[in-house]
């Protein structure tokens, strides 16, 4: 790393100062037991430590194993092209040493950057105001639902509406995150021919009270919910409207704050489509915006752009709603920290692609995953399920058991989507796949006669 902040002049100065001899004599309290050894020796039985040279052929031959695969596998983590001055400046050290500003004005360079991330945010989401993002989409939909349990004064049964098309883990994480707080999770069903939801669970008494409904778009499915029509029944019943979108797909559909009459209340979704690479899981950043009504709701902090007493601009928190800036007992959130580097790339990603940009690839990704679900539904005992139309991924069912078909798939250097067997039983075999603006017509000819020829081995598929 190429960034560091102390000369060793200033290091004894500091050290002088608060009267240690040694850096290594502000960590005498720590147990003998507890400390690392040299590299190579264990420690209390755990792994041996590594030189530089190991850990670097290690990382070599971890990462010549994703060479020459293709990706067809969405679910929620998307491989898009991410332009190569993305994290040639995001790793720089300024950014990539530079944490969350607790001395606020003292960090400018990482208050202008929040700035324009929520800038950049609020636009495509068609919202008045943007956080500094959370850990990651499944929670940013949980901090959303705790924000309209707060909001809407109206609604007392602290009741969601959440249909099951909504990601299946970022419904498990909402209900870890809100189940211990009085709040229930009513789920709605999905059109099993269409793959939305069925409108006759939208049938609400007059004693039913309801706080919120989650509208994703697209759907787990990658199908497209009537959002507008969605958003006005939520509203006319006294509920809040949350968005849990893909921010890829709203530069090409309508973002949440357009939806119906008034505009969803809440966009929330996951960042990582937004610069970030697979990188084998993570890490991911949650985005999160609303209206002005609900601002005082909003976990995290906000970024201003003021003037000096010399009228210089400058930038500023105007909110921080966290307990670390407030009381305890008035803070909206205790997980309200923002991914800051995550934040740097898909900032410096959103403006190297600008609004057109944005727009190309999802057009791109639309289309080359209908020519995958076309050319897939060619090979016999393939079909296509659901008769919605759909963004960049659809499911497909297999006249063969999908986790054998996927690890057959494997041995051919192909990732052939995700199964739904576990999540959603009821679809029998069924696989979802995904083609991003990356997905070549070659590539998605090598697919298909890769599954071709694993559905035509009449063996039992290992």
């Amino acid at each position: 790393m190429p960034f560091i902040p102390h000369t060793q002049d200033e290091t004894n100065a500091m050290l002088k100062a608060i009267g240690v001899a040694r850096i290594e004599d502000l960590f005498a309290e720590i147990p003998q037991g507890l400390r690392a050894g040299k590299a190579g020796q264990e420690m209390d039985g755990q792994y041996p430590g590594m030189g530089e040279m190991e850990i670097g052929r290690l990382m070599r031959e971890r990462a010549t194993e994703d060479d020459g695969v293709l990706c067809f596998a969405g679910g929620g983590a998307y491989q898009h092209h991410i332009p190569a001055a993305v994290w040639e400046l995001t790793t720089r050290g300024e950014f990539y040493t530079a944490y969350t500003p607790y001395q606020a004005e003292a960090s400018q360079g990482t208050l202008q950057l929040l700035y324009e991330y929520q800038s950049m945010m609020s636009s495509l989401m068609a919202m008045d105001v943007s956080n500094a993002s959370l850990y990651d989409g499944a929670s940013a939909l949980a901090e959303a639902i705790l924000m309209t349990v707060r909001a809407n004064r109206r609604s007392k049964s602290k009741r969601i509406l959440i249909p099951k098309t909504v990601n299946p883990n970022y419904r498990k994480v909402v209900h870890t995150l809100v189940r211990h707080q009085g709040i229930e999770l009513v789920e709605l069903d999905y059109d099993s021919d269409k793959g939305v939801v069925d409108p006759a669970t939208l049938r609400v008494g007059e004693d039913d009270d309801y706080t919120a409904l989650v509208i994703p778009l697209p759907g787990y499915f990658g199908t497209l919910e009537d959002v507008h029509r969605l958003t006005d029944w939520a509203h006319d019943h006294g509920m809040l409207v949350i968005g849990c979108v893909n921010p890829i797909a709203v530069a090409l559909l309508s973002p949440p704050g357009e939806w119906g009459e008034e505009g969803a209340d809440i966009a929330c979704g996951e960042g990582q489509p937004l610069g970030i690479p697979l990188s084998s899981g993570g890490p991911y950043f949650g985005f999160l915006c609303c209206r002005n009504k609900l601002v005082r709701q909003l976990p995290g902090r906000l970024i201003g752009q003021t003037r000096d007493l010399e009228d210089r601009p400058g930038f500023a928190l105007t909110l921080q709603a966290r307990e670390q800036h407030i009381r305890r007992s008035k803070a909206t959130s205790n997980i309200c920290t923002n991914q800051g580097l995550m934040v740097t790339a898909s900032t410096i990603f959103m403006s190297l692609m600008g609004t057109s940009g944005l727009e190309q690839m999802a057009t791109t990704s639309h289309q080359n995953s209908h020519k995958l679900v076309e050319r897939l539904s060619a090979i016999g005992g393939v079909e296509h399920h659901f008769s919605s139309p759909f963004f960049h991924e659809s499911v497909i069912t297999l006249p063969k058991p999908v986790d054998e078909v996927l690890a057959a798939l494997v041995w051919q250097d192909v990732v052939g989507g995700i199964s739904l067997q576990q999540s959603f039983p009821e679809l029998g075999n069924a696989m979802l796949v995904c083609a991003t603006e990356l997905r070549s017509e070659a590539e998605i000819e090598r697919f298909a006669t890769a599954l071709e020829s694993v559905l035509a081995d009449g063996e039992e598929v290992i």
